[in-house]
């Protein structure tokens, strides 16, 4: 029986950082998704993926991403990206929350994040900080990479949050808006949902949950 629900947060409970990535591309005239084709080299050892294993600091990432961007040839800070990195929450997903916990669903969080901003939503100012910690709350488990240690993809952070919830893969449901990072949960026994957008991750939770699709 799937009993068990885990989201990612960017790009699942909130809007895409892809969005503001693009967006900060197009004011600085750079490639469109030039920030992922940085992110996309060496991607277990860079900028990137240290400062969200907490390897380096803020200072470390915005000097480090600046190096890799430059060579491919643009010039972008890591401050920069970091400053639009936290989305919107989507009051749908928090709806959803909301109807899975009164109907006894567990609930939990694994969020690739940096030790930057204002907890795992990545907020950078006191309001949308206070608004990301009032979801946070609604898991039974959050597990961030800056504080752990490991990110996803790793296997190892999803099997952490089964350990945590005392559940096993097979009862839970995974959401991701990265295919890569639902591969492992996948792999594990999870029922793995790629979120494109609101409305499909909802029909296919709901699916996934065997529960009328429009409940949530």
């Amino acid at each position: 029986m799937r009993n068990t629900v885990i989201f990612d947060f960017g790009g699942v409970i909130t809007s895409s950082p892809f969005q503001a990535f693009n967006r900060l591309e197009r004011e600085r005239a750079l490639p469109k998704d030039f920030i992922r084709k940085v992110n996309a080299l060496a991607p277990e050892d860079n900028a990137w993926a240290r400062f969200e294993r907490a390897e380096i600091d803020s200072a470390g990432f915005d000097a480090s991403f600046a190096e890799e961007a430059k060579a491919l040839g643009h010039e972008l800070r890591g401050e920069d990206v970091l400053a639009v990195l936290a989305g919107d929450i989507r009051p749908r997903m928090v709806h959803a929350l909301d109807w899975l916990k009164r109907h006894g669903y567990h609930l939990g969080c694994i969020t690739n994040n940096v030790p930057a901003g204002e907890g795992a939503g990545m907020a950078r100012s006191a309001d949308k900080a206070r608004e990301m910690r009032a979801v946070l709350e609604r898991f039974d488990c959050v597990l961030e990479s800056s504080k752990v240690g490991i990110r996803k993809p790793d296997p190892r952070i999803y099997t952490m949050m089964c350990d945590h919830l005392g559940m096993t893969p097979d009862q839970c449901v995974y959401l991701d808006d990265l295919g890569i990072n639902c591969k492992p949960a996948a792999a594990l026994g999870m029922t793995a949902i790629k979120v494109d957008g609101e409305e499909q991750a909802l029909a296919d939770l709901a699916a996934a949950l065997g529960v009328e699709a429009g409940l949530f």
